[in-house]
């Protein structure tokens, strides 16, 4: 089977989870690539900072590399920073160096909406809104 040679459709637009969304243009098979996490890769302390202000405004935008780094999405990212959580999701995260790969976790029909676990540490602020009546916090 040959490979992919490009990333798949994918488009942001409102959601019904929270805020934008991103979604399918077209049908992505199961561990698919589809976007990489940009930012601004910063040092956890730095990241401390900038996302206590960000939780005030009830957003996730930092991403954990390791136990040194973090990809802030609020600084030169791209439309992965508006994939929703979700509880039960349709992708997952992998990280290969310093970049996130989101990837499909089953095979995704055009129109369905892009969700992964964000697997939060700390405050857990954030009411999940994945489905009606979840109890989580993010």
């Amino acid at each position: 089977m040959p490979r992919r040679r490009t990333p798949p459709q994918i488009v942001r637009r409102r959601s019904k989870l929270h805020g934008w969304g991103v979604f399918a243009k077209e049908r992505i098979t199961k561990n698919t690539r589809i976007i990489d996490y940009a930012g601004e890769l910063i040092n956890t302390k730095e990241s401390y900072k900038r996302e206590t202000k960000y939780l005030k405004n009830g957003c996730i935008w930092c991403f954990t590399v390791n136990r040194r780094w973090v990809r802030d999405a609020n600084v030169g990212g791209n439309n992965a920073r508006f994939i929703n959580h979700a509880c039960k999701p349709n992708c997952y995260s992998q990280i290969d160096g310093h970049t996130i790969w989101i990837r499909a976790a089953k095979t995704i029909e055009p129109g369905e909406e892009l969700t992964y676990d964000y697997h939060t540490e700390g405050d857990h602020t954030i009411q999940c809104r994945c489905r009606p009546g979840c109890k989580r916090w993010i």
